[in-house]
């Protein structure tokens, strides 16, 4: 029979990374999927803007007090973000959050962020394009703009999918 004063103490089970430092694990498979939906996004949006809607590129947009080059950049800027979005709201729910809470009331505050966010980037994207052509830089402006515009939106869309989009009834360890 073994003395219990002279057993070793137990140690403590070791923590994975992902258990260690759960919020940041989430943020990585965030950032995994939001990029992942991003990159499809930037193929929908090069090709609509190069194949699909190049003829309007040229076309003036004067709307209210917005004033850009191009109906065609404002199109394909629509399109290829509200697929986008479509993407990382099913990546996010199932894989990065395995959110529980209600999926009607989720969808409904998501498409509620996308709207802003799709209007906040439907007219800061053609915008931005314009500050390069009018400086001579046309073609780096079609290819750096979208990429900066889609990363934008990261600082309300991780904490509002985190904490109030994507919540989770209970917690993963019960499930």
């Amino acid at each position: 029979m073994a003395d219990s004063k002279n057993a070793a103490p137990e140690q403590p089970a070791k923590q994975s990374f992902t258990q260690k430092h759960g919020e940041l694990w989430k943020f990585i498979k965030f950032a995994f999927a939001s990029g992942s939906s991003t990159v499809i996004e930037l193929i929908v949006f090069y090709i609509l803007q190069n194949v699909v809607f190049e003829s309007l590129n040229t076309t003036p947009v004067h709307f209210w007090i917005f004033n850009f080059e191009g109906i065609g950049y404002m199109w394909s800027y629509l399109i290829s973000t509200t697929i986008g979005y479509l993407l990382a709201f099913i990546f996010n729910r199932k894989i990065t959050f395995k959110a529980d809470a209600n999926p009607a009331l989720s969808m409904v505050l998501y498409v509620i962020m996308v709207v802003f966010t799709i209007c906040v980037t439907t007219v800061l994207g053609p915008w931005i394009t314009t500050l390069f052509i009018e400086n001579g830089m046309k073609t780096l402006g079609e290819v750096v703009t979208k990429p900066i515009v889609a990363l934008i939106p990261t600082i309300w869309t991780y904490p509002l999918n985190r904490f109030v989009i994507h919540r989770r009834k209970k917690p993963e360890a019960e499930q």
